[in-house]
């Protein structure tokens, strides 16, 4: 869980400084850790943005 907090961060702050490269990258990221997760039958709650 703490991995995917830490992707949801670092995506954050890649579009708050409009770095639209790393963006796509944390948000490539995140969609692993949460799909590793699913298959792991692990719940992530959705972030609220």
């Amino acid at each position: 869980m703490q991995r995917i907090r830490n992707a949801e961060s670092d995506l954050s702050r890649a579009r708050e400084t409009g770095d639209d490269f790393l963006a796509e990258v944390e948000q490539s990221e995140l969609d692993d850790l949460r799909r590793l997760a699913a298959e792991h039958g692990v719940e992530v709650a959705p972030r609220v943005a």
